[in-house]
């Protein structure tokens, strides 16, 4: 009989992995990232728990969206009675877009506690400078289709 062994809390080795948003689609690089800060791609891969790498966007303000998506509403409340607000995703990507890329992202993650650790290891950044250097991030293709 096979036994199913866990990783111990924290003995998770996690890399660092540097990605180009530039022209391409919010979607597929939201569907991409979201494994890797969950740790899919590791075979010591747990549900309860976080073993995801940690993950650096650049050029967020570059991401694209197909079709009629930058048309869509984004909705959320304030807390307040009759606080529902909205906006279009293409005006949040001109007004914020690392909230842009991080919605599209936490849309992708397990809500709960869980999922709000795994976003943590998120970074995102407008512009091609980012505080990372010394991490040394490993440069991922996602702009190309996987056959």
């Amino acid at each position: 009989m096979n036994k199913t062994t866990l990783q111990a809390p924290g003995g998770t080795e996690r890399k660092w992995h540097l990605v180009d948003a530039a022209n391409v689609p919010v979607g597929r690089l939201a569907a991409q990232v979201a494994p890797l800060l969950r740790g899919k791609h590791k075979p010591t891969f747990n549900y309860s728990s976080d073993e995801g790498d940690y993950v650096v966007i650049i050029n967020a303000a570059k991401g694209v969206w197909t079709g009629n998506k930058k048309d869509e509403l984004v909705y959320w409340h304030t807390g307040f009675p009759g606080g529902i607000r909205n906006i279009s995703r293409g005006d949040l990507m001109e007004k914020n877009p690392v909230r842009a890329i991080e919605k599209a992202v936490w849309g992708m993650m397990p809500k709960g506690k869980l999922g709000r650790a795994m976003i943590k290891k998120l970074k995102v950044y407008e512009g091609t400078e980012h505080d990372h250097e010394a991490q040394n991030p490993q440069l991922l293709d996602i702009s190309k289709k996987k056959k």
